[in-house]
């Protein structure tokens, strides 16, 4: 078939006074929505649903913050407003619209959002390398460097050499260190211009949280006198992520930040600094996971309340918008198919970007296994040359603004956190809240709740609790250092993985591979989808799924799990008789327990312990050998 081609004398077709999309379809209602979702929840086994319906579909997301499935303009009728970019009470962002440089040919600049600042971490004590990766960095797009000196880090007294290359006007510099680590730059750029940006990096409160030590507070205004010296030098970074990473929700991250914000206001103040030059010394660190919605309203929170803090505190509105680094998180970052980590890392900085970080810092994919290699750092700082050029992320600001879920859950979470916050200044502060155990205690609730849902697989980890690779070859790394080592009363270090890597290396010991035998029962069509449940499952934890038709050949397994449809169940007695008669010393079924197939040890389905099965399972292969 022919189509006309348009010439001169075609005639032109008026544009209509108005486009209404979707104009032939009836308008849905909310209602009708409730509907269909009881109806897919009914055809799935619940009987007893909630009203409204999608309080059934409601899922958490940090302590006492949950989100429903659908939101509408009715929720955020009430919520209070977001501003302006760069405006109190700063939700939007603290950066206003900059003009860009000026434009080729003589055309004129257009004005665009300054994007954010690529920093990169380095610890790696050898200092050749160092230095090497550090003009990399810097030759390939990072703006600005964050530097780990002392121990588990680069040598202080090498920190004029890694820094030899490095022209400090244009690229800034935060450190992490301690008081020694300060003092060995001040010494350094003594005299010098510095990009502005940098931060000295002193963080006493994170430390004691770390290693449960009390810290002494006294010296911080002296070394902001000295890097005020130096132009926009900050002193002090309010550490979050030691929070995050001991296993807290965002609640429990924002509310230890603004308590040891207030904590640092008020020790810079009492050594002599104007409440306004005290709030200009500190700069916020924060972990961006791969929830991303919840990283950009973290972020968008984590602004909402240190203005409040600060109009509270008398800090003029001019300077009261937080400065925040945004950092890949530890505790999504797996060791086990480690090449995962691109994607979890590049969703996070994703959601920075969005969130309105003023610096981000993407972790190197193989950060798990130790000290990065040249491919992981260049990756890390593509990811996010990738979202600044290639997808022009940066030249948006606050693009989240206006939705009705980031909107809520913004909300939610300052609300949640400022409940913390004020129960942390209550406790007589931070440093005494982390002294009495309050901090350590409601971290440990929130990560056990955490562990539950990993250990169920409710919250999924790609690579490892789901989809594993048993004959994946590990990259080979040197050994990373802790630069806030866990001390006996401080906070543990933990990653999502954890429970499930160590039962994987315990599978890995040398020797054959451990095997659960899939016994499967009924037609393929009817045992596939169990069968591949049960193979997910026990992959997970590094053994090896063997499977046949009923009892035929164990391999010399001596656990065995039956899969087959419900209807097929009937005769799982029987087979589970032949299994152990064939050697099996204990026999799972897939399936829901409420089954009561009679012979079997225990049921596997959606929902159970992974954790639990797989280190039961283990335990009985591991005992039948010895």
């Amino acid at each position: 078939m022919s189509h006309p081609t348009p010439d001169a004398t075609t005639e032109p077709v008026a544009p209509p006074d108005e486009l209404a999309l979707a104009a032939d379809f009836p308008q849905p209602t909310l209602d009708q929505w409730r509907d269909l979702v009881a109806g897919v929840l009914r055809k799935a086994g619940r009987e007893d649903l909630p009203e409204p319906v999608e309080e059934a579909l409601r899922s958490t997301v940090a302590t006492g913050v949950s989100v429903r499935p659908l939101y509408t303009a009715a929720d955020t009728a009430d919520l209070p407003g977001t501003g302006a970019p760069g405006l109190p009470p700063f939700v939007r962002g603290s950066r206003v619209v900059r003009p860009a440089p000026a434009a080729a040919d003589g055309q004129a600049a257009t004005s665009t959002p300054a994007g954010w600042d690529v920093r990169q971490r380095h610890a790696d004590p050898d200092v050749g390398t160092t230095r090497d990766a550090i003009g990399a960095d810097l030759e390939h797009g990072v703006t600005s460097l964050w530097l780990v000196l002392g121990e588990g880090g680069v040598p202080v007294d090498a920190l004029g050499e890694v820094l030899a290359d490095v022209l400090l006007d244009l690229a800034p510099v935060t450190l992490q260190g301690g008081p020694a680590a300060a003092e060995a730059f001040l010494d350094l750029v003594a005299g010098h211009e510095l990009a502005p940006g940098g931060n000295l990096g002193l963080d006493p409160l994170g430390v004691q949280a770390a290693s449960g030590e009390e810290q002494d507070l006294s010296g911080l205004a002296g070394f902001a006198r000295r890097a005020a010296e130096h132009g926009d030098l900050r002193t002090v970074v309010v550490d979050a992520t030691v929070v995050h990473d001991a296993g807290a929700t965002a609640v429990e991250e924002l509310g230890c930040a603004l308590s040891a914000g207030v904590a640092y206001l008020r020790a810079l103040t009492e050594q002599g600094l104007s409440v306004a030059e005290a709030a200009q010394q500190l700069e916020f660190r924060f972990a961006a996971t791969a929830d991303q919605f919840t990283t950009i309203a973290t972020l968008r929170a984590a602004r909402r309340l240190w203005d409040r803090v600060g109009e509270a505190a008398g800090v003029p509105a001019q300077v009261r918008g937080m400065r925040q680094h945004a950092v890949t998180s530890s505790v999504m970052t797996t060791a086990r198919d480690p090449w995962v980590n691109m994607l979890r890392t590049t969703v996070a900085c994703f959601a920075a970007g969005v969130g309105g970080a003023d610096a981000v810092t993407v972790q190197p994919f193989d950060a798990a296994l130790g000290l990065p290699d040249a491919f992981a750092r260049r990756i890390a700082r593509n990811t996010q040359a990738l979202l600044t050029e290639e997808s022009h992320l940066g030249r948006v600001l606050d693009p989240a603004g206006g939705s009705w879920y980031v909107e809520s859950l913004t909300d939610a979470l300052a609300h949640a956190a400022w409940d913390w916050f004020t129960e942390l200044e209550r406790a007589g502060g931070y440093a005494a809240a982390l002294a009495s155990g309050l901090v350590r205690d409601r971290v440990a609730a929130a990560w056990a709740d955490r562990s539950r849902r990993l250990a169920t697989r409710r919250d999924p980890i790609t690579g490892v609790s789901e989809f594993p690779n048993l004959a994946e070859k590990l990259p080979e790394r040197r050994p990373a250092g802790e630069a806030l080592p866990p001390g006996p009363g401080g906070l543990p270090r933990v990653r999502a993985a954890q429970a499930f890597e160590q039962l994987r290396d315990r599978s890995d010991a040398p020797g054959d591979r451990p095997a659960v035998y899939l016994a499967t029962l009924g037609k393929p069509a009817a045992h596939t989808a169990r069968l591949s449940f049960a193979t997910n499952l026990f992959q997970a934890g590094g053994l090896a799924t063997p499977s046949g038709d009923g009892a035929a050949d164990l391999d010399g397994a001596t656990v065995a799990c039956i899969c087959g449809a419900d209807r097929d169940y009937a005769g799982a007695a029987d087979l589970a008789a032949e299994l152990r008669a064939a050697g099996a010393q204990r026999v799972w079924l897939a399936g829901k327990p409420d089954l009561a197939v009679d012979g079997v040890d225990g049921y596997v389905f959606a929902g159970c312990d992974a954790v639990d099965v797989l280190t039961t399972t283990l335990d009985e292969l591991l005992g039948a050998r010895a």
